[in-house]
Formats: C-alpha cells, structure tokens, sequence
C-alpha cells in the first residue's frame, strides 16, 4: 500500500472521529427540580410508586435532606451481576438555597449497568420521577454518552468494576453495625445493597468540591456471595462530579482511602 493510500486512510480516519465526537451525545448526572419540602417530595415519589428507603443530612447539616428511593423496576433491572448499585435513585432536598437536584436514570444505570444497560428502563422511571417532581431541567454536570459505562478519571484510575472488597465470609449482613445502617434492599437471595453512615470526616469533601452534589451520600455497600464491596471511591467521587478538576481532586486527595477505612469499620 503506498504512503498516498495510507495518509488518505489516515485523514478520512480522522474526520470519521471528529464527526463523531462532534455529534456525541451529552448526558447530565443530575437534573433540578422545583423545590419543595421533604414531606411533599415523600409522598409524590410514593404516590407514583417509589418507596423511599431513607432520608439523610450529609455531614450532620440538617438543611440537606438526601431521600434515597427504589421501585420494582429498579430491583429487577439492578439483580444481574454486580450492578446492584444501580437499585437506587436519590434526590437532595437543600432547605438554605430552596433547591432541589436529582439523580439522571440515564447516567445512574447506563454508568453501573453498563453493557446492560437499557434505555427503556431508565425512560420509564424519568417518566415517573417526571410526574412526582415536575419539570426536570439537566445540569452541567456531563458527561458524553460513550464514556459513562467505561468512565475512569484518568490513567491508573478505577472503573466501575475495581470494586473495593470490604470483608468476606458468612453472615456479613448481620455484621453491620445497627448504628450504621440506614437501609437495605435485598436483590436476590444472595445480594443485598446496604446504605451505611460514614464518619463526619469522611464527608467533609462535599465541602470543599461542592455540596451540590451530595446526594452521592450515603455510600452503599453491595454484598454478594459472602463478599462485601464498595464502588472505589476514586471511581465514585470522579464520576459523581464530573466537572471536578484535577486541582479539586487533589485537594480531597486523602478523601478515598478515609472512606475505605470507615467502610470497613462499619462491620463488627
């Protein structure tokens, strides 16, 4: 083949992924709400079929109200493999700025579902989540379509599947701490999804990279097979602010490993 050929195939290459990359599709991890108290925020989501699990302040701050809710729907879809963490969508109730944002189905299963993941499930429960809260309005916080189910921060950082595993063997469940534990869903006969507390220092980043966002908390341990895991926080915090710059993610650079030990310390 000569260099003619070659350079042509390069530079129609080229244009094939810049035309690609132009025309990519965005997706927000968030949309915002309009605001509301936490008891009406309760009873719309109950009253198109959401349970809500639990409600939680972050970091003890009673003006932030994190409801974390589940349907059908989101069990069965969430009980294949390792995806349990897709079984829960959440929405933040912030009563100083009278805001309210919550979770995008679309980024949630497409980035914890991956392969599996199915437009249709995350459209039908936007539907509902549509008709408990209202118009939804998507946030800046995006990412492109084609990098959320294989996203990592940067080279040598985790994806969704280096999971951290916590602690192995029977019974792991009952081994939570009852102070601990906020909620739990069971999946399948041998997976459940637990949402525990963490320490108010190992919170403390939704501080310096924005309380905007802290709806990612609580933290969720899945247990499968007599094995406990946890999204790499590297992972999680990453792709729970995607608009975090490197500078931010160093100021919080001691963040990850903080809540890996506090995750461990949950179980007895």
């Amino acid at each position: 083949m000569s260099n003619k050929i070659i350079k042509m195939i390069r530079i129609v290459s080229f244009i094939g992924m810049l035309t690609v990359s132009l025309h990519a599709k965005s997706i927000s991890a968030y949309y915002t709400a309009s605001y509301a108290k936490e008891s009406t925020i309760k009873s719309k989501l109950e009253k198109v079929g959401f349970e809500v699990l639990s409600t939680y302040s972050p970091l003890k701050k009673e003006y932030l109200k994190v409801l974390v809710f589940t349907n059908k729907q989101l069990i069965s879809t969430s009980s294949i493999k390792k995806c349990g963490f897709a079984s829960i969508q959440r929405v933040l109730i912030n009563n100083k700025t009278k805001k309210i944002r919550v979770t995008n189905p679309h980024y949630w299963l497409h980035a914890f579902m991956r392969k599996s993941y199915v437009p249709s499930d995350a459209n039908a429960i936007t539907t509902s989540l549509t008709s408990a809260l209202g118009e939804l309005e998507p946030t800046k916080d995006a990412l492109e379509e084609n990098e959320i189910s294989k996203y990592h921060y940067a080279i040598s950082m985790p994806y969704y599947k280096d999971m951290v595993e916590l602690k192995n063997g029977k019974g792991l469940l009952q081994k939570i701490k009852k102070k601990k534990k906020l909620f739990e869903i069971k999946l399948s006969d041998k997976t459940t999804l637990v949402g525990v507390k963490l320490s108010k220092n190992s919170e403390k980043f939704i501080e310096t990279i924005g309380e905007r966002n802290a709806l990612i908390l609580p933290y969720t341990i899945l247990i499968k097979d007599d094995k406990a895991y946890a999204l790499a926080p590297k992972y999680y915090l990453a792709i729970s602010y995607p608009l975090l710059s490197l500078g931010e993610f160093m100021k919080i650079s001691s963040t990850p490993d903080a809540i890996i030990r506090k995750l461990k310390k949950v179980f007895n």
